[in-house]
């Protein structure tokens, strides 16, 4: 059964759409408002989005903005659904690369037909993708290989607790591939706050995009953990570079990856509470630690606390409300997540 996300403000509407739609034999998921929708669709992967425009929180517009952009979405056919049927508006959609846009009032059989057809479209796509991805997973095997044949001839240093790999401002001469231990990337504003944008751990690059843009470091590096890290001078970076595609190519996967961590995390600040931002950040870091084989999660309630954009004292507050709902526990800086499920479930 073909799984539809509906996508809609209005109650009757979205709930008359969903009873279209379940009566026609789709499994049928819903949401109130761009924001919920987003993150049900990266969740859910459903077969075909059907998504309002005008909404609160997020317009329709911000959806189809945020899913194009991410791997694992932006394939989903996405028909948009909408009282504004002016010119520029379907112009807009599609700049956005929507498959299609049906007006309200809308006729039933006109919106499964088009339901359909996308359908149809998207499994044709599909099948007419899969020699291409093997041969884009060989690729891609074979650019891990080369990099791993040129990290086993690198130096590797030892770098401990809060030890900084690079300085902002400072002129890239290597980049950095981190063998074991996590590394934090922050900047600090005038007043000396500290705000961590991103928080790596192993077989992860760092240090690169500076190199590229042949500028200066924007960002800080330093170890959250003790870590081994392996060396790779610029010169041999370049090299590999630019004189192999497939190296290029997973670097450049690597930088859209990172653009879009980026804008979710902004999309976070702005419309979530601290309650769902600190949940949201417990989730994250949980899936990196156990990545590398750790069941619990080692920060400092300070680093954590720059990571989520908040006060030391708001995070320790909001931990213990997570320890009293049972969601947590709580040994010293360790953190166990007790009802991952729940966390992620929290309202914004």
């Amino acid at each position: 059964m073909k799984k539809i996300l509906v996508i809609e403000d209005n109650a009757d509407v979205r709930e008359n759409l969903g009873e279209l739609l379940e009566l026609s034999n789709y499994e049928v998921l819903k949401a109130e408002n761009g924001r919920v929708g987003a993150t049900l669709a990266i969740k859910e992967q459903p077969d075909l989005i059907i998504c309002d425009i005008m909404m609160p929180v997020m317009d329709g517009y911000g959806v189809l903005r945020i899913l194009s952009k991410r791997p694992e979405t932006s394939d989903i056919p996405f028909i948009f659904l909408s009282a504004k049927a002016e010119k520029a508006d379907f112009r807009k959609g599609m700049n956005l690369v929507a498959d299609d846009y049906v007006s309200k009032p809308f006729d039933d059989v006109e919106l499964l037909d088009a339901v359909e057809l996308r359908l149809r479209k998207s499994v044709r796509l599909r099948d007419q993708q899969r020699e291409p991805d093997l041969n884009r997973f060989l690729k891609e095997a074979k650019s891990y290989a080369i990099f791993e044949s040129l990290i086993e001839e690198c130096e590797v240093r030892t770098y401990r607790k809060k030890d900084v790999l690079y300085e902002e401002g400072g002129y890239p001469h290597q980049v950095f591939f981190i063998n074991s231990g996590k590394v934090k990337l922050y900047k600090t504003n005038e007043d000396g706050k500290e705000i961590i944008i991103e928080i790596l751990s192993e077989k992860e690059f760092l240090g690169f995009i500076p190199l590229i843009r042949n500028d200066r470091h924007t960002t800080c590096a330093a170890a959250l953990e003790e870590r081994k890290v392996s060396i790779l001078p610029r010169e041999d970076f370049s090299n590999l570079l630019y004189k192999n595609t497939n190296v290029a190519g997973q670097l450049i996967k690597m930088l859209a990856n990172h653009v879009t961590e980026i804008e979710e995390k902004l999309l976070n600040l702005a419309y979530d509470s601290v309650r769902k931002r600190v949940a949201d950040a417990l989730i994250l870091l949980h899936d990196r630690f156990e990545k590398d084989g750790q069941s619990e999660i080692t920060i400092l309630r300070e680093d954590l606390a720059h990571f989520v954009g908040t006060s030391k004292e708001t995070v320790i507050r909001t931990l213990s409300e997570f320890k009293d709902d049972a969601l947590v526990e709580i040994k010293g800086s360790r953190i166990r997540l007790l009802d991952k499920e729940k966390l992620a479930r929290l309202p914004y």
